[in-house]
């Protein structure tokens, strides 16, 4: 494909939203495909080059959501393409277990060498992020010799049966899908915005509130592992307060606990650092990533310290398709696109757009209750003007507004209350401002 093939990065509207032929295909989806899937937006995808998705209407629509986090490097990116062509042409399959092939080791040895930490590291991959969240915890379980798992308010994890119980949110995750596993132990997340304690001392109240309750609820010595997420994801946006994780860990390290950072959604040059953790300065034992990791095929991981991922019996870890070699191509090509283009930067500069606007909204806006993230994934919290009493309505009419004008974004938060912004990274400024012009005018038409 050459660059005069690829969608034009701007947003053209040729019908109303949806259009006739999406309106006809989603009647077709709802007869065929499960009632219990949702849709974010109601149009059918024809194609979709970096920020932009054309329907099969002809519509150009702006993606702030970039599957969820997932093309960080933006669409059907021209180097993954040209990686994946060239792998499905040498063989699809062999899984790795039964006979090795040098990408699954190549991007092993590249998490190893990205995520933070000098210690020796190892890693293996899995096909989602739930896949591999279970298997970090399987791992802990099995060096630490321990049962229990700490995690934490408005934390989502994934949806089989472990990480539904990790997941803090019943509706629609968990709700009468039970029973689920045992022994995960749910911890006061410090949600600074919603916080009734004093907000300058939030970081080390919490901490020892949750040290408390695990000491006193749980018994540290049972604890084979804490899991949280470095800017919490579904739940909203949430980042923890500066010192709180570090602090986290500390008495991880001291009490043998395995500290594993969810990086599912932040990873991967989301923040503006290539982990979330490291804008702390943290190097926890174990990481778990997914999403963008390999610019839309599937594909997660699990890295952490060597004597850790060595512990478990040979064979005891593995899986028919984790590490499938089209997936670890496209992996290393994104890996290249975000070095060399510096896309850690560039997620970063994209922050300040995103901050910038809808801090400008806020100040315009008092249903804006606040403007949180890091990097390029922000999100804003909606509330009834004068209160904190989260006002789902006024999300629901906005993200409407941005949908019928060709600006697709996404929802979060615990109360249903939140929008996020999760752009591919390589997005132009341009194209941003534009959608953010929608979005404002989403707020006026209120």
């Amino acid at each position: 494909m050459t660059s005069q093939d690829r969608l034009p990065q701007t947003r053209h509207l040729v019908t109303e939203i949806p259009g006739p032929k999406s309106t006809a295909a989603m009647a077709r989806r709802k007869e065929a495909v499960s009632g219990g899937l949702g849709t974010a937006m109601p149009v059918i995808v024809s194609r979709a080059h970096d920020a932009i998705i054309e329907d099969i209407d002809g519509n150009r629509i702006i993606d702030l959501g970039a599957g969820i986090g997932v093309v960080t490097v933006g669409n059907a990116a021209p180097r993954v393409v040209k990686a994946v062509q060239e792998a499905v042409e040498k063989f699809t399959h062999t899984n790795f277990t039964t006979a090795p092939y040098l990408g699954y080791i190549e991007v092993c040895e590249a998490l190893n060498r990205l995520t933070p930490g000098k210690f020796a590291k190892k890693s293996i991959l899995q096909n989602s992020g739930a896949e591999a969240v279970e298997n970090a915890i399987k791992i802990a379980r099995h060096y630490t010799k321990r049962p229990a798992v700490v995690v934490f308010e408005h934390a989502y994890h994934g949806r089989t049966n472990l990480t539904m119980a990790l997941t803090a949110k019943n509706l629609p995750y968990k709700d009468g899908f039970g029973p689920f596993a045992n022994e995960i132990y749910r911890m006061p997340m410090p949600y600074s915005y919603r916080w009734l304690g004093n907000p300058d001392t939030i970081a080390q109240d919490a901490l020892d509130m949750v040290i408390h309750k695990i000491e006193k609820e749980v018994g540290a010595h049972n604890v084979a592992a804490i899991l949280i997420e470095p800017v919490v994801g579904e739940g909203g946006f949430i980042v923890p307060p500066v010192g709180f994780m570090p602090g986290l860990q500390k008495f991880a390290t001291e009490n043998k606990i395995v500290f594993i950072a969810d990086e599912v959604q932040s990873g991967f040059a989301r923040t503006g650092k290539m982990f979330a953790v490291e804008h702390e300065g943290m190097e926890p034992d174990m990481i778990v990533s997914a999403k963008g990791i390999a610019g839309g095929l599937p594909l997660a991981a699990v890295t952490a310290r060597a004597e850790i991922m060595d512990s478990s019996h040979v064979g005891g870890l593995g899986g028919t398709y984790g590490g499938n070699p089209i997936a670890c191509a496209a992996a290393l090509a994104v890996i290249e696109i975000i070095e060399e283009e510096k896309l850690v930067e560039r997620a970063a500069h994209i922050g300040d757009i995103l901050f910038a606007a809808l801090n400008a909204l806020k100040a315009q806006y008092p249903i804006i209750g606040e403007v949180r993230g890091r990097g390029a994934m922000v999100a804003i919290e909606l509330v009834h003007a004068g209160t904190k009493d989260p006002n789902p309505e006024a999300m629901a009419k906005v993200i409407k507004y941005c949908q019928s004008k060709g600006v697709l974004i996404l929802t979060a938060g615990t109360y249903g209350n939140v929008i996020r912004f999760l752009p591919p990274v390589v997005i132009t400024d341009e194209l941003l401002k534009d959608a953010l012009g929608v979005l404002a005018e989403g707020f006026a038409s209120l």
